[in-house]
């Protein structure tokens, strides 16, 4: 039987070799289609032959429905003459560098491109963690946590690390909350908010750019769902997306994303020991959830980060196929 976390694996692997297909199978009535075969290509279409046929033919139908939107938002994708579309896989270790797009849509030409981040079944944002070790500051906006901090959380991390040498259980702890989780968001919360008093709008707009993965790239959410929909999800922070071609205009406008300027409450969730929200202007707010990651006690601890509210120029539109 193959674990659910591998089987997650396959079933992205296979759709992002699906929306390959269906990019060359939209576009190519209109110009020539190159797919780069990388290695990323290989992979992926080696998962999407070991699904199911009926599975296959979802994930077509679902990812030629997304395209067919995004052409819409992209009219340069099939005008502007009949110069070569070449697209291709990146590889997953790019990710490391902030950029989540899995799919790239160039034309050479022209010195144009536009990137896909595809999902299956998946909209979370990017989870991250907090250790000892892990400078979140530097990490998510280029802005180095100060000792302060480093030396409020290191008695909670020591005493974690004391905890996997005796191969504790999260489970076999009594008062987790009170004695870990607690201690550990109030450090994150002063924090977060001295970054702020010192380097303002960097910290706020640092934070959306991190979580959405924009890394000075703008780029679509394409997301399967098993109920017969497709989201398309335009992340237009920089403004690069939804250009005119030089014969006409987009059929869906996309308005650049406003990000926040700054921090209007910071503070932990209404009778939660886990949580602690993030409120900012422009309509922005934020919820991260620590949680341990295992079983057994480890020095590290995960955060579930959630996008409770957002402004109405981040929008998406579902397709129903």
């Amino acid at each position: 039987m193959i674990k659910s976390t591998e089987q997650s694996m396959i079933m992205g692997k296979a759709y992002e070799y699906a929306c390959l297909v269906a990019i060359k199978t939209s576009v190519s009535n209109f110009r020539p289609v190159k797919i780069e075969e990388n290695s990323s290509y290989a992979i992926a279409k080696s998962c999407f032959e070991q699904i199911a046929t009926q599975e296959k033919q979802n994930m077509l139908k679902s990812a030629t429905a997304g395209i067919d939107v995004i052409i819409q938002m992209e009219p340069k994708i099939i005008e502007d003459g009949k110069d070569c579309l070449t697209i291709f896989l990146q590889p997953d270790n790019i990710a490391k560098t902030g950029d989540i797009r899995d799919v790239i849509i160039i034309r050479r030409d022209i010195k144009w491109e536009i990137g896909i981040s595809v999902k299956h079944n998946h909209a979370a944002l990017k989870h991250s963690r907090l250790s000892q070790h892990i400078d979140f500051g530097k990490e998510w906006f280029n802005l180095p946590c100060s000792k302060q901090y480093f030396d409020e959380i290191k008695p909670i991390f020591d005493y974690l690390n004391s905890l996997k040498l005796s191969k504790k259980a999260w489970s076999e702890l009594p008062n987790k909350e009170d004695s870990i989780y607690i201690p550990l968001l109030n450090a994150f919360i002063t924090e977060l908010n001295k970054l702020f008093l010192e380097y303002n709008h960097k910290v706020t707009s640092g934070i959306i750019k991190y979580l959405l993965g924009s890394d000075g790239k703008d780029y679509y959410k394409l997301i399967h769902h098993n109920n017969h929909k497709t989201t398309v999800m335009p992340f237009n922070i920089q403004g690069t997306l939804n250009q005119s071609s030089n014969i006409s205009k987009p059929k869906i406008n996309i308005p650049k994303i406003r990000l926040p300027t700054r921090i209007i409450e910071l503070a932990f969730k209404q009778n939660s020991k886990t949580t602690i929200e993030l409120t900012m202007n422009n309509g922005w707010a934020i919820s991260f959830r620590i949680h341990n990651a295992s079983t057994l006690v480890e020095p590290s601890l995960k955060f579930d980060i959630q996008l409770r509210g957002q402004p109405a120029d981040l929008f998406y539109i579902n397709v129903d196929w």
